[in-house]
C-alpha cells in the first residue's frame, strides 16, 4: 500500500518536473527566437550602416579627387602648412614656381627653407623667378571648430600684369615725349630750310672760291643729316598717318637687306631667309615696313661685330592675341644679346648703348608696329643672341583670292596712294 502510494507521489513529482522543464524549454525557445530576430535585425542595421559608410567614403573620395583636380588646375601656387610652418601639401604650380620636380618633393620641408632655396622671401612685394614675376601672400587655415589648423602660402604669377603696367608707363612716357619731340622738330626744321637755302646760294656765288664752296657743302651735308634725324623723329611721333596696302613680302625684305648692305659688309654675316610661300603679301605701309626691317637688320648686324648668323622668317600666327588673322615676322641674330637691365628701355627714344647711336631705331620700330595695330616682343640673353618678333594683322579676304586677283588688288591699292 505504502509502495504504491509512493510510486504515485513520485510520478506526480516527476510529472510536475517535466511540466516545469517544458515551460522552461518553451521560455528558452521564445527567448532564442527573440534573440535570433534581434541578431538578424542588428545584422540588417549593420549592413545598412556599412552601405551608408561605403557610400559616404565613395562621396568623400570623389570629393577628394575633385578638390585635388581643382588644386592642380590652379595657376596659383599653393603650399599648405601645419602649425609649425612645415609644408604638408603643395600643388603642381607651386612645384613649378619653386623649381621642384614634383609637388611631393616639397612636403615635409619648412616653408621658409623652400622659399629661400628658390631665391624668394615671404615679402608680399613682386619678386622675380627666372622670367616670371610672382607675389607671395599668406592666409590662415581655419578648422571646423573655428581654430587655426595651419596656414596657406599662395604664389601668384603677375608677370603679365607687370608687363602691361610697364607698357602703360612706357606709352604714357613716350606719348608726352613724342608730343614734345614733334613740336621741337617742326621748330628746328623751319630754320634748317633757311640754312640750306643760304648754303646753296653761297655755293652758287663762290664758283671761283673752292674753299668757300667746300665749307658750304659741309654746311649743306650737316643740314641734310639733321633733316634726316628730324624726319625720323616725325616718323616716330606720327607713324599712324600713312596709308597701308598689300605688298610683296619677299621683295620688301630683300629691299630692306639691300638698304642694310653698308652695315652687313662690315662683318661676315650669314643671312638666312625662311619665308612661308603661303604668305606672298603683307598688309602694311611699304616705306614704314622697310624702315622697320632695316632698323632691325642693322641692329642685329651691329650686335655681331665678329660675324654670326642673321635669320629673317615670316610665318602664319596660329593663335594671334590680336583677335584677327596675323603673320609673324622675326629677325634673329647670334650676337651679344641684351643686358637684362636694359630690356625695359630698349624701345625708349634716345636710349642707346652705342657710342654713335641716336637711340631712335628701335623706338621707331615700336611706334610703326603699334601704328599697324601689331605688337613686338623681344627674347634675348647675354651671349645667346636676340630675336625680335613682330605680329602684324593680316586681313583674311584677300588671302583667299587667286594670284591674278591679288595682283590686281595690289596694283589698285598702290595706285590709290
Amino acid at each position: 500500500m505504502t509502495t504504491a502510494t509512493w510510486d504515485a507521489g513520485e510520478r506526480a513529482l516527476l510529472q510536475a518536473a517535466f511540466e516545469s522543464f517544458d515551460e522552461a524549454a518553451h521560455t528558452l525557445q521564445q527567448s532564442y527566437s527573440t534573440l535570433t530576430a534581434r541578431v538578424e535585425q542588428m545584422d540588417l542595421e549593420l549592413a545598412q550602416s556599412n552601405e551608408a559608410l561605403r557610400r559616404q567614403l565613395h562621396v568623400n573620395e570623389a570629393m577628394r579627387r575633385h578638390l585635388d583636380g581643382i588644386l592642380e588646375s590652379l595657376s596659383t601656387g599653393v603650399l599648405v602648412l601645419d602649425g609649425a610652418g612645415v609644408v604638408t601639401r603643395a600643388n603642381g604650380a607651386a612645384a613649378a614656381f619653386l623649381g621642384a620636380g614634383h609637388a611631393g618633393d616639397l612636403q615635409g620641408r619648412p616653408a621658409e627653407d623652400v622659399l629661400r632655396a628658390a631665391g624668394l622671401t615671404s615679402s608680399d612685394r613682386p619678386q622675380r623667378i627666372g622670367s616670371r614675376v610672382v607675389t607671395i601672400t599668406g592666409a590662415p587655415l581655419t578648422a571646423e571648430a573655428g581654430g587655426a589648423s595651419g596656414s596657406l602660402v599662395l604664389l601668384h604669377d603677375v608677370t603679365r600684369v607687370c608687363l602691361l603696367e610697364e607698357q602703360l608707363r612706357r606709352r604714357e612716357r613716350l606719348a608726352a615725349m613724342g608730343e614734345m619731340i614733334g613740336r621741337i622738330a617742326h621748330e628746328i626744321r623751319n630754320p634748317l630750310g633757311s640754312v640750306e637755302l643760304f648754303a646753296s646760294m653761297v655755293r652758287r656765288d663762290s664758283a671761283d672760291r673752292p674753299s668757300v664752296q667746300r665749307y658750304a657743302e659741309q654746311i649743306s651735308q650737316s643740314v641734310h643729316a639733321m633733316d634726316r634725324l628730324l624726319a625720323n623723329l616725325l616718323l616716330y611721333t606720327r607713324p599712324d598717318r600713312a596709308p597701308r596696302a598689300w605688298h610683296h613680302a619677299e621683295q620688301l625684305i630683300l629691299d630692306s637687306l639691300t638698304l642694310a648692305a653698308h652695315a652687313i659688309a662690315k662683318a661676315p654675316v650669314d643671312i638666312r631667309l625662311d619665308l612661308d610661300p603661303r604668305i606672298p603679301l603683307i598688309w602694311c605701309h611699304e616705306g614704314q615696313m622697310k624702315q622697320v626691317c632695316l632698323n632691325l637688320i642693322v641692329n642685329a648686324v651691329q650686335a655681331m661685330p665678329a660675324g654670326g648668323r642673321l635669320t629673317v622668317s615670316l610665318t602664319n600666327e596660329a593663335e594671334s592675341a590680336l583677335g584677327v588673322p596675323a603673320v609673324r615676322l622675326t629677325v634673329a641674330d647670334t650676337g651679344d644679346g641684351i643686358d637684362p637691365s636694359h630690356r625695359s628701355r630698349i624701345f625708349d627714344p634716345f636710349f642707346t648703348t652705342k657710342d654713335e647711336g641716336t637711340g631712335l631705331g628701335l623706338a621707331i620700330v615700336h611706334a610703326i608696329v603699334e601704328a599697324h595695330q601689331g605688337h613686338i616682343d623681344v627674347d634675348s640673353a647675354p651671349g645667346r643672341g636676340t630675336t625680335f618678333t613682330l605680329v602684324l594683322p593680316h586681313p583674311a579676304p584677300l588671302r583667299a583670292l587667286p594670284p591674278a586677283a591679288v595682283q590686281t588688288c595690289v596694283c589698285v591699292e598702290e595706285s590709290a596712294q
